[in-house]
């Protein structure tokens, strides 16, 4: 046994006994699923699993030729993600969850929206618009004031898989703790494997 399948044992036996109780809660939903305007879906490149993990000793995936149904299961308190297919853990990743103030809710959701270039109508930046500089790095939409002369620009959100209202997972900073403003950030490498495997309706437990 090398040493990256006795890692990923280890792995997986640590979150066994969590499993029961994750594929458990699927059956008690936890928030109101949005209006159908949500429910579209899109492709996106898939991203071969075969590379390294730079500076990144959490994350891995060894899900490709596993079968079964999908499962996301986010762990505020680990800032960690869980990938399952058919019940069995096929992939873990780093997150960064909803900072003090702006949590992201626990409960049972479904992936209900996947776009791989969205962009945030609330939170982004106010820059010139003469020569694109930043004048203020953390602004909100409608709320901020914006400067003549200046514009807002939506944060990008890569890859952007919506659970529930205004949530979802998709590609930031991972800076080893909670700093969203309550959406999931991921690895750029993880949030691409975990966008093409994860098909609407994929259940998300967040705990």
């Amino acid at each position: 046994m090398t040493r990256r399948s006795l890692v990923q044992f280890i792995r997986r036996s640590l979150a066994a006994a969590a499993i029961a109780v994750t594929i458990a809660s699927c059956a008690s939903p936890g928030g109101d699923a949005p209006s159908a305007q949500y429910l579209t879906g899109f492709n996106a490149p898939a991203t071969p699993s075969a590379e390294p993990f730079a500076n990144d000793d959490v994350s891995y995936w060894d899900g490709d030729q596993a079968q079964g149904s999908p499962l996301i299961r986010i762990n505020r308190l680990q800032q960690k993600a869980y990938f399952y297919k058919g019940g069995v853990l096929v992939g873990v990743s780093k997150v960064a969850t909803g900072m003090e103030g702006y949590a992201t809710p626990a409960g049972s959701y479904k992936v209900i929206q996947k776009v791989p270039a969205y962009v945030s109508g609330t939170y982004g930046i106010i820059r010139r618009k003469a020569t694109g500089e930043t004048v203020n790095p953390d602004a909100t939409a409608r709320v901020t004031p914006i400067p003549p002369g200046c514009e807002f620009v939506g944060a990008p959100m890569p890859f952007f898989m919506r659970f529930y209202a205004g949530y979802g997972m998709h590609e930031g900073f991972i800076p080893g703790y909670a700093a969203s403003h309550g959406c999931i950030r991921l690895p750029g490498r993880m949030v691409r494997i975990f966008y093409n495997a994860a098909p609407l309706g994929t259940p998300v437990i967040v705990e």
